[in-house]
């Protein structure tokens, strides 16, 4: 029987990137199916997230994201444009954000046809990836494709059902924190958070002890 987890995952976080090939890697060998459910990030659920944090805390990240990659050898570069409009000298998060709810919302529609970890991973690596103008041309319409769905088909029910979207975004969140974690990348295990890129081998562990088996 195909085994059934969650996790939980937002566009702006580079860790959330930096585990999705694995992730996805995992469940072309294995019975598993992983249900992405997309949250809103930090900058958007705690605006004052970044202002209030250590100094030393970005600059720490920006270090080990890259060496992550480096270490994974994926291929890592900061968004162009960042998903959350922010002033990255201030922290201060702007008020216009043009980028995020578009994407969450298009990734949560992804959720309800049940595509949302091939369309989320097929859109962060342009994201993330080192491609320009991520948000124009025809890139996430080669996304939707590559998940089996419609782009305009997607933007149209974000556009005419975002309430109801938000309300299941907002669920997402509800359900990673009722989980044991409040940060992405969470993947739940029968309700066992495995927080960070870096447990996904000891994630995979618990998968094999509950009976994970290859296909």
């Amino acid at each position: 029987m195909t085994m059934e987890v969650e996790l939980f995952w937002s566009f702006r976080s580079p860790y959330s990137y930096l585990a999705m090939q694995r992730y996805v890697d995992i469940v072309a060998k294995y019975d598993l199916h992983i249900n992405l459910r997309p949250v809103y990030p930090l900058a958007i659920r705690e605006p004052d997230f970044f202002e209030r944090n250590h100094p030393n805390w970005i600059g720490y990240v920006l270090k080990d994201m890259a060496r992550v990659a480096q270490y994974h050898n994926i291929p890592l570069a900061f968004p162009n444009p960042d998903p959350i409009v922010q002033d990255m000298v201030t922290r201060k998060i702007s008020k216009e954000q043009p980028y995020i709810y578009r994407l969450t919302r298009l990734g949560q529609v992804a959720a309800r046809h049940g595509e949302s970890l091939s369309f989320c991973h097929a859109v962060s690596f342009y994201i993330w990836g080192g491609t320009p103008d991520w948000h124009k041309g025809d890139y996430l319409d080669i996304a939707a494709k590559s998940a089996q769905l419609n782009l305009s088909e997607m933007e149209k029910e974000a556009l005419d059902d975002a309430q109801a979207l938000d309300k299941e975004i907002e669920d997402n969140q509800k359900a990673l924190e009722a989980s044991g974690h409040w940060g992405v990348p969470t993947l739940a295990v029968e309700n066992e958070p495995f927080f960070g890129q870096d447990r996904i081998e000891m994630a995979l562990w618990r998968m094999k002890q509950l009976g994970l088996e290859e296909r």
